[in-house]
């Protein structure tokens, strides 16, 4: 196993907090829990604990990525917001930069289990696997590759990674699933809709991408020949 580097600043980046969440931005390089060994104690959890008091995690990121991660300050509320994802009633967007040209939009719906090694990994197995479905639609185009945005509605582990290996788009930076070397995995879960576990109203919450998920401005439009300048 390699060692464990997590990124030190910024320890917390809070999105959203009330009664029964604290939602936070976990960098890449961060367990989202900690691990067994006690060199692997730091975590989002851990720094959150450490502030806002006993959490519990709805749910997790992969170490390597970034973004939205939910908490719950109760356990009525932990049990709520599990529910919701096993019901697959919570909507998560993600972004990714991967190899090659994918088409504009489409789906990948191939069945997953897990397999030994360190760390352990998931494979596509069409006998023995579990279901497994995730949407994309490209946002922008380079020479290098795509940005795609991602639609799990299913939430095996390493999913997406595995789904865009499967067919011929890996990550960049993922090195457990073939994707081209880099800095970090780009992979960052981008929005989220949920429930409140309290009051039900439906949250939209959304962590700011990375630059290199940032996809370009568009150009300002042409100006027809002949026309005044638009006042500033």
């Amino acid at each position: 196993m390699d060692r464990y580097d997590p990124p030190i600043e910024p320890a917390l980046v809070l999105v959203h907090l009330d009664r029964d969440l604290v939602v936070l931005d976990k960098p890449a390089g961060l367990l989202s829990v900690p691990g067994r060994d006690p060199a692997w104690r730091d975590s989002a959890l851990t720094r959150a604990i450490a502030v806002y008091g006993p959490l519990q995690a709805a749910h997790r990121l992969d170490m390597d990525t970034s973004g939205l991660l939910v908490l719950t300050r109760r356990r009525k509320a932990e049990a709520a917001l599990k529910a919701q994802f096993a019901a697959r009633t919570v909507r998560k967007t993600y972004l990714a930069r991967v190899v090659g040209q994918p088409p504009e939009e489409g789906s990948v719906d191939l069945p997953l289990r897990r397999v030994g090694g360190l760390p352990p990994r998931n494979e596509v197995d069409l006998d023995e696997g579990l279901p497994a479905l995730t949407r994309f639609r490209v946002l922008h185009r380079d020479a290098q590759g795509a940005l795609l945005a991602l639609s799990p509605e299913t939430g095996r582990s390493h999913q997406l990674r595995v789904h865009l290996a499967a067919i011929g788009h890996p990550i960049l930076g993922d090195r457990l699933y073939g994707g081209l070397p880099g800095p970090r995995l780009l992979l960052h879960a981008w929005r989220i809709e949920l429930d409140h576990p309290w009051s039900g109203q439906r949250l939209h919450l959304e962590a700011v991408a990375p630059e290199a998920l940032t996809p370009p401005a568009a150009p300002p439009p042409p100006r027809r020949s002949g026309a005044p300048p638009r006042p500033s």
